[in-house]
């Protein structure tokens, strides 16, 4: 599914019926009702009457076949809802008291990755938190492009962003569009359809050519006075949340790709004690 089907879909009154959604998922993940009904261990014949609406699942069976789907959990309550159910997953803002363990291991991993930047993001790519090697590297950046909510990836593809220090900005911002629209392939989320169509209209060049084959990942390379910076990125989720923004969450965390970034880390580090 390209980004302008995913843009028709998102745009259609949503459907009412849970066999509606189900089928919405089934064809996004571009799987047949026999794979489906495969992985479910149920009938192709039972799995068509619940997608026709001649047929009602039950809990466990819309929770089964969304799992099956993977099926994000902010939409897995939309399914139970259309199932006639109460939502099963809860959805907590950061400073709730249930969720304090896991600001209390989101802040722990940031300052852990000191001397280099780390960063916290939503499912929009807004930020949520960040550790103090980065507020550094935006030095010089205009105030109201900073101004939250901040996007991250807005401020990396603007011209008045990270896009005027970014040298490879051809390689880099084709790498972040990927990843976009593989999410909005994923989730099919209106806002993240909108955010790709707006990143698709900045004065991005054009790659001059694949990657060398020594390339073992897409680097970050940016401009920091008189020298270029280099990083390569990881990205860490979750991996069992049960909550709505829990599991949205994501941690993008930035490693020197050279010894001269890594030396420049560490000197900036000592500089803010």
């Amino acid at each position: 599914m390209n980004a302008q089907s995913a843009t028709a879909r998102a745009a259609r009154t949503q459907p009412a019926h849970v066999g509606d959604h189900l089928r919405e998922w089934r064809q996004r993940r571009h799987l047949s009702q026999l794979d489906l009904a495969g992985d479910a261990e149920i009938s192709a014949r039972h799995l068509s009457f619940v997608e026709t609406g001649r047929a009602a699942p039950s809990r466990d069976m819309v929770l089964k076949l969304a799992e099956r789907l993977a099926v994000p959990l902010r939409e897995r309550n939309v399914l139970l809802v259309a199932a006639g159910f109460a939502p099963a997953f809860p959805q907590r803002s950061l400073d709730d008291p249930a969720l304090k363990p896991a600001r209390a291991a989101i802040d722990l991993v940031l300052r852990a990755h000191e001397p280099n930047p780390a960063l916290a993001v939503d499912r929009h790519w807004n930020l949520v938190s960040a550790n103090r090697m980065v507020t550094p590297l935006l030095d010089g950046i205009a105030p109201d492009m900073l101004a939250p909510p901040l996007n991250v990836l807005r401020l990396s593809f603007h011209p008045r962003g990270l896009a005027a220090r970014t040298v490879n900005l051809a390689e880099w911002c084709g790498h972040l569009l990927e990843r976009l629209h593989h999410q909005c392939e994923a989730t099919a989320d209106p806002e993240l359809i909108r955010l790709f169509d707006e990143l698709k209209t900045y004065p991005i060049p054009a790659r001059s050519g694949p990657l060398s084959a020594d390339t073992v990942a897409v680097p970050f390379k940016m401009r920091f006075g008189d020298e270029i910076l280099s990083f390569i990125s990881t990205t860490m989720i979750f991996g069992t949340p049960v909550d709505i923004t829990l599991s949205e969450l994501a941690l993008e965390t930035f490693f020197p790709a050279d010894d001269l970034t890594a030396g420049r880390m560490r000197t900036m580090a000592a500089n803010l004690c």
